[in-house]
């Protein structure tokens, strides 16, 4: 092979490699590690673009079923030209191939300078005189892993992977290639894919559209990401002495997804985010999440108070004005109505969502009472919403013109039926339960939450697969109504805590629900994984406090929200003097470092957990803020810790300006090393640290 062109982009290199059939591949390396590249590695270049027209051949080495890559329709897409356009800081590097029957595909990397990433998008563009149907197409392909081996690079390729559930968000696996069958054959003609994926409109269900390569001799990093809403994939594969990798949406035999395109039409896959860099996988993650992070002005991190896990489900005019008066002038900046203020008093809250009328019997004022009082309290009032769903005892559920059916028939998950995103009759009403509403009482927050998954798709287009990817987009086009109706309204993404915590979706939100384990032990385990997933500043955690928490466990749940944005609930009227004394505390020592919290990068240490239900040892977690001269350490103890000391690496010229702990924990500072003293489990202490020489 040859190469055909070469880039640095920042601190990385991409490579574009030729072979003698004219098909093109992409390859990157830490530019750092130019002089590292190994000399006479063999292997076939992997196509730029993975694709596969309905009627062409499978591919071969016993891959039909397992992997649609590398069938007959990449053969005979060939390469054509590049085309390179820079402005205003940014560079726009477009392939084009081609095939004889006039079909084209333009893959295009887009880089801003300064960048730790940068993002990929393929479009298909029907040339021919015929209709034709795709049955996939990749955001990406990458290929040549690892360049910095000869071979194959036996033992020192690892992969990781993202795990996610309900109440378990953010899970890092890690198995070497040759666990996952990824090294190849004596013969190197058998094939084998590692494919990951989920099927459905909760798009962080079972895995994070995330996956990495690590390359532990060389100690480089290749990671991608996927903005995706609905069904994806992404594989690992492995046919000579590289591994390639690819990812896009879910293809035919994954996801029942086709499309078909008439002459002269096109179709535009969902961004990819790639990067490689030297280090580990968490510099890796942190290198992405930094590409969907919200820009802001430098705002202090908010503080929220969310009613749900006080009211559970009953939010009324009096329980609202009795947590009010409770609250009285602290800083918090939100107050939040979560689900059931339309609610029907014995059947409850989640039952009757898509009517959306203001429940007479919790609010016989009206709800304007309400938002007032709130307003008047000093706090920017919040409602919650599960916008795309109807409960089995609405009026809504019974629209069934207007809900996503499969073959006819309209889907049902539990008691929870779908409106037709796509509908417009869907959208008006949809702008007038909605955006006319939060605009009528003046909310400035809004919390979208989103508890069931449509599954494999829904009727309305050529495949299943592709009416499920047309309903989610036109999810995403009401969330932009909603943005550009209320710019200024803060919103806040939940499905049944963490399923969306996916770029495309962060990205049209300010915060994100980091996950529903609102009152449970690992909060502070799943809070500190999800920062591979979500900047922290937009990773919105809870503390749940209760009348019968004793003091320790008030500072475990506060200390827990500084790993995010700060939320609050539970039995805040019912709190002690002492009890509050400690919020009170909780409250100031994350006002003090909140633009860490915001801005930081965050470092992982502690004991590797079997069980997240039941953990043991230790967790450290210190976030530097960008120019390293403050940092944010987050200890919690578990269970079964048979040292009372534990020793934080921090690193030298520090000194200790906060802490915020319950009891005396001992805490010092030598040598670049945080000690400190836990004598109970489920403890917890937060310790702020300033170089020596700056002052604040």
């Amino acid at each position: 092979m040859n190469i055909l062109s070469e880039y640095c982009l920042g601190d990385m290199i991409v490579r574009y490699v030729l072979d003698e059939e004219d098909q093109v591949g992409m390859e990157l390396y830490p530019a750092s590690m130019n002089q590292a590249l190994a000399a006479g590695k063999s292997y076939r270049v992997d196509p730029l673009v993975q694709w596969k027209k309905e009627g062409d051949a499978y591919p071969f080495g016993f891959a039909n079923g397992m992997t649609m890559r590398n069938s007959e329709s990449v053969s005979r897409m060939k390469y054509k030209s590049q085309q390179v356009e820079k402005n205003a800081g940014e560079i726009h590097i477009t392939t084009i191939l081609e095939e004889d029957e006039g079909n084209r595909i333009l893959h295009t990397l887009h880089y801003r300078n300064g960048d730790p990433a940068f993002w990929i998008i393929t479009e298909f563009r029907n040339l021919g005189l015929r209709p034709l149907t795709l049955e996939m197409l990749s955001s990406f392909s990458i290929g040549g892993i690892t360049p910095f081996a000869a071979d194959e690079a036996p033992n020192r390729l690892i992969i990781h992977k993202i795990r996610s559930k309900w109440s378990a968000e953010g899970r890092m696996e890690t198995r070497t290639a040759s666990e996952l069958l990824l090294e190849p054959t004596w013969s190197r003609h058998g094939v084998y894919s590692d494919k990951i994926g989920q099927a459905g409109s909760l798009p962080v269900r079972g895995y994070y559209p995330f996956e990495a390569v690590e390359d532990t001799k060389s100690k480089v990093v290749w990671a991608a990401s996927l903005a995706c809403p609905s069904s994806w994939q992404m594989e690992l594969y492995r046919r000579d002495e590289a591994l390639c990798m690819s990812g896009g949406i879910a293809d035919y035999d994954f996801g029942h997804w086709c499309k078909e395109l008439k002459p002269g039409e096109c179709f535009r896959t969902v961004p990819a985010c790639l990067t490689v860099c030297c280090g580990n996988v968490d510099n890796a993650g942190q290198r992405l999440t930094r590409m969907w992070k919200k820009e802001d002005d430098g705002k202090e991190l908010p503080i929220i108070f969310n009613e749900f896990c006080t009211t559970w489900g009953k939010p009324s005019y009096e329980n609202i004005s009795r947590i009010l008066e409770t609250l009285g002038k602290r800083p918090f900046r939100y107050f939040v109505i979560d689900a059931g203020w339309y609610a029907d008093a014995v059947k409850g809250w989640e039952s009757n969502m898509g009517d959306w009328e203001v429940s007479e019997e919790l609010f016989p004022q009206g709800l304007m009472a309400a938002a007032d009082k709130i307003r008047n309290s000093g706090f920017i009032p919040g409602i919650w919403f599960e916008l795309e769903i109807c409960g089995k005892d609405s009026k809504a559920f019974w629209l069934e013109d207007h809900l996503l059916k499969r073959k006819g028939k309209v889907i049902t998950a539990g008691g929870r039926r779908f409106w037709d995103m796509r509908d417009p009759w869907t959208e008006e009403y949809l702008t007038r339960k909605v955006i006319e509403f939060l605009e009528e009482y003046g909310f400035g927050y809004l919390k979208v939450d989103y508890n069931e998954s449509i599954g494999i798709g829904c009727d309305g287009a050529e495949s299943l697969g592709e009416g499920l990817r047309q309903n989610m987009q036109a999810t995403q086009k009401f969330f932009r109504k909603i943005r550009k109706r209320l710019p200024d309204l803060v919103i806040e993404l939940c499905a049944s805590g963490g399923h969306r915590m996916e770029p495309s979706m962060i990205m049209l939100c300010d915060m994100v629900s980091f996950s529903d384990a609102h009152e449970e032990k690992e909060i502070p385990v799943i809070a500190a994984n999800v920062h591979r997933m979500i900047p922290p500043g937009q990773s919105q955690i809870w503390a749940v406090l209760r009348a019968s928490d004793t003091g320790k466990r008030i500072v475990y749940s506060m200390a827990n929200t500084f790993l995010g944005v700060m939320c609050l609930s539970g039995d805040v009227y019912a709190l002690s003097d002492s009890q509050w004394e400690l919020v009170d505390r909780g409250i100031a020592f994350y006002r003090a470092v909140n633009h860490i919290i915001r801005d930081g990068h965050t470092c992982f240490y502690g004991t590797e957990q079997q069980s997240w239900r039941r953990l043991e040892g230790w967790q450290g977690i210190v976030q530097y803020s960008d120019d390293g001269r403050e940092a944010l350490c987050i200890v919690h103890r578990f269970e079964g810790q048979m040292e009372e000391r534990i020793s934080l690496p921090v690193g030298g010229g520090y000194r200790i300006e906060m802490i915020y702990e319950e009891s005396d924990h001992r805490i010092s500072l030598k040598r670049g090393t945080l000690m400190l003293e836990f004598e109970q489990d489920y403890d917890a202490a937060a310790v702020y640290l300033v170089k020596e020489s700056f002052t604040l």
